[in-house]
Parts: C-alpha cells; structure tokens; sequence
C-alpha cells in the first residue's frame, strides 16, 4: 500500500498545471542551446511517462520498498557527445520533485567510454520508473548531438554554418531540433510557421518561381523570410531577380553549385545561398568550399545511432 499511496502522489504533481517559462540550466553547464519552456516540454515527458508506466509499474510495487531513497550513476558505455541531461533531470522530477540530479559534464561535452557523467538521489520508486524514458531520451539526443559535432568540425575553419531541416521524428521535433544545438548546428525552420519557403511542389502549383514569391508577397500578413529551392541556373536567376532572401542549391553538382553562388555573389545583394540534398561527411567540406553561406543536412538525425549510456545504482 506504501507503493501505491507514493504513487498517487506524484501522480499528482505528474498532472500539476504546465509550467510556464523557460527550463532553468544550472551556469556550470555553460550552455548555448536552449532548452524548450516547461509548458511545451513537460506534457510531453508526461506522455511519456504515462505510455512507459501505463496503469502502474508491476515490478517496482511487487518489491515492496516502500518509501527508500537511494542514488543511481548515469555511465557512458561509448565515446560520444552528451545531450538531454537537464531533460533526463527534469523526467525523474515529474515523479520526484525532490530528486537530486548531479550533473558531472557539461551539455556538449565529449565523453570516453566509462565516464560516470550524472548522480542521482532521490525516491528509489520514480528511479526505477524513470529510468527508461530518461535514458532513453539522453540516448537519442546524444547520438543526434555526436554525429552532429562530426558534421560541424568538418566545416569549422570555414566560413558555412550547417543548419538542420524538418526531417524529425514526430513528436520529437523540439528535443532533437535541441540536440542539434548542443552538437554545434543551428536551427533551419522549427515548422511550417517559421518562414516562406518555396520549393519544388510549391513552384508546380503556383506556376513558377516569380508567381509563387509575387503571390506569397501579396498574400502574406506580415513579412516572412523567403526562401526558394531550385535545381537549376536559370532557377536561381529567377529566384534572384524577384528578390528571395535566401536561395537554395538543391542537389547541384559542385560546379553547377560553384556557377550558381558566382552569379548570385555577382548581383552584390544580401541574399544568402544555402546547399541541401545528399550531404555526407566525405562529401560537406567540398560543398562549404563553393562559398555558401549554409548546409542543410538532416543526416544527424536521420542516419545517426543511439549512444550507449546506463544507470548502475
């Protein structure tokens, strides 16, 4: 009975009203990427949670341990990046308001294998509960942030920033749209919401790449950034000639890519120029030295594998 009364209590606070703000990062963190607020993060941990949990934890109740407090270290198994700890932190404090999570790297920080990385303290019931949707989510945005540290320092001497796509697991968008952050990558658009962009569909539909930023122009409440996709010279000139901010080289080879950014450096203007479409590591320095502004790649979440980590108490 001790088991099920705990439960019903962080139950309780599990389903208190969303938190609004943003997820406070201790300083020793040293953190650049931001966190998603409490009031977007929280029921999705809640989901979670409830989809892990279910109707109780069996195992943990049949175990009669009552209201035992103990600690827990989180190890690295691989070498790797680190990524998700505050997230990892914040899980167990939605079963335990009072649990204690020692952080003992710095989100971003590359670890070698068998580093003990975090400390817990706290109800020993939310640690066996929040074990698996805790680790599970650090493991996930860590290998998003390993493959993305690879991306990144492939490119670090020159002046290409490599930005991330829409290409990301439902439900997920946020964390592992974060996760590119603490690898080192910037944010292309969060959604659809953020900004124009007109790409190959759009361009069929509206009947052209004039048409489509014209019409988008005129329609549009406010101003957005336009972006337009295109696959071809004459493409970019159009692009161009209407005044898109940015211009993206989509699947060009590295001369066409190199015939294209000299036509647009040559108007003088301020759009910048980006390349997508089949970047690989072998293959993202040689497009960076065309002299685009950006690489759009969604490779590191895609193509990228969990990284090992576990909690021994």
């Amino acid at each position: 009975m001790a088991n099920q009364g705990l439960y019903r209590n962080r139950v309780s606070c599990f389903f208190a009203p969303g938190i609004i703000g943003c997820f406070d990062i201790p300083n020793r963190l040293n953190m650049k990427a931001i966190l998603p607020p409490r009031v977007i993060l929280d029921p999705l941990l809640q989901q979670w949670l409830l989809e892990d949990i279910g109707r109780g934890d069996r195992t943990t109740a049949g175990l009669l341990i009552g209201n035992q407090i103990k600690s827990a270290d989180w190890i690295v198994k691989e070498k790797g990046v680190i990524a998700g700890l505050p997230i990892a932190e914040r899980v167990f404090k939605l079963l335990d308001n009072q649990m204690k999570f020692t952080f003992l790297v710095k989100e971003g920080e590359s670890c070698e294998k068998g580093r003990k990385i975090a400390i817990l303290e706290g109800s020993l019931e939310a640690l066996l509960m929040g074990e698996r949707v805790a680790l599970n989510l650090a493991m996930r945005l860590s290998g998003i942030a390993t493959a993305t540290r690879k991306y990144v320092e492939a490119i670090a001497d020159l002046p290409c920033q490599l930005v991330d796509t829409r290409k990301t697991t439902p439900g997920l968008r946020v964390l592992e749209k974060y996760a590119i952050q603490v690898g080192g990558a910037k944010n292309h658009r969060m959604g659809l919401d953020d900004a124009i962009m007109i790409k190959d569909n759009h361009i069929a539909v509206a009947g052209g790449i004039a048409e489509a930023i014209t019409t988008i122009r005129e329609t549009m409440p406010y101003p957005l950034t336009i972006e337009v996709e295109t696959e071809t010279l004459e493409q970019v000139k159009i692009a161009l000639e209407n005044q898109a901010d940015i211009i993206m080289l989509d699947n060009m080879s590295l001369e066409l890519m190199r015939e294209a950014v000299d036509i647009i450096r040559q108007d003088k203007s301020r759009i910048k120029i980006e390349a997508s479409g089949n970047i690989t590591l072998e293959t993202i320095r040689s497009i960076a030295e065309t002299g685009v502004d950006y690489i759009s790649t969604s490779a590191p979440i895609t193509r990228s594998n969990w990284l090992d980590l576990s909690m021994k108490m």
